[in-house]
C-alpha cells in the first residue's frame, strides 16, 4: 500500500476520536491549550502503542507463505470493512450528548475513551502488519494524525457544538471501506 492509502485508513479510524474529542469540546467554557496538549500526547502516544502492537501480533500469526498470506489478506479486508460497520452504527446510534458547561477538559474521560477507540487502532495495525506496511511510517502518521484529528475535534466541539460528530462517523466508515476494497482488488484478486 503506499502512503496516500495508509493516510486514509489512519484517518478514518482517527475521525472516531475526532468525533468524541468533537463532543468534550463543545462542553467546555474555555481550551486550555497547556491541557490539550497534554491529551493530544497521551492520545498519541496510547494510539502508537496500540497501532504497533497490533503489527507485532499480525507478525505472530503471519508466516509469508503463500495460503497464510492470501488469509491475511482476508482478514485485513475484514477488518477494514468491520470498523466501517461499527462507524455507521455509531452514526446511526447517534447518542445524544447531554451539554453541559465544564471548566477544563477531564484528563480521566480522555484515557477512557481512548483505551476503547485503541482496541480499534489495535485491529487497524494487525491489517498493516498483514498487508506489510511499513511500520514506522504508520508510526509517524498515527501521531500526526492523532494530534491534528484531536485539536480539530475540540475546536470544532468548541465553535460549532457536538452536531458533526454524525458526519465524523459516516467519513471514517467510507474511507475503511474504500481500503477494504482496495485491499480486495489490488492485493486479493491479483
Amino acid at each position: 500500500m503506499n502512503w496516500i492509502e495508509n493516510v486514509l485508513i489512519i484517518a478514518g479510524v482517527s475521525l472516531d476520536i475526532f468525533a468524541a474529542m468533537e463532543c468534550q469540546g463543545a462542553l467546555v467554557a474555555k481550551v486550555d491549550k497547556k491541557q490539550l496538549s497534554v491529551i493530544c500526547a497521551l492520545i498519541a502516544v496510547w494510539q502508537l502503542c496500540a497501532l504497533a502492537l497490533g503489527n507485532y501480533l499480525s507478525g505472530l500469526l503471519y508466516r509469508n507463505e503463500l495460503d497464510e498470506n492470501f488469509v491475511g489478506l482476508v482478514i485485513a479486508a475484514v477488518i477494514f470493512f468491520g470498523l466501517g460497520i461499527r462507524l455507521i452504527a455509531k452514526a446511526i446510534k447517534n447518542e445524544w450528548i447531554n451539554e453541559r458547561r465544564e471548566e477544563s477538559l477531564d484528563v480521566k474521560k480522555f484515557l477512557r475513551m481512548t483505551a476503547v477507540t485503541s482496541i480499534y487502532t489495535l485491529l487497524a495495525g494487525i491489517a498493516f502488519g498483514f498487508l506489510g506496511t511499513n511500520v514506522a511510517l504508520m508510526l509517524i502518521i498515527i501521531v500526526c494524525m492523532t494530534i491534528a484529528f484531536v485539536v480539530l475535534g475540540v475546536y470544532t466541539g468548541y465553535h460549532l457544538g457536538f452536531q458533526h460528530k454524525t458526519k465524523a462517523y459516516v467519513g471514517g466508515a467510507l474511507l475503511l471501506w474504500i481500503a477494504g476494497i482496495d485491499v480486495i482488488v489490488r492485493h486479493i484478486m491479483c
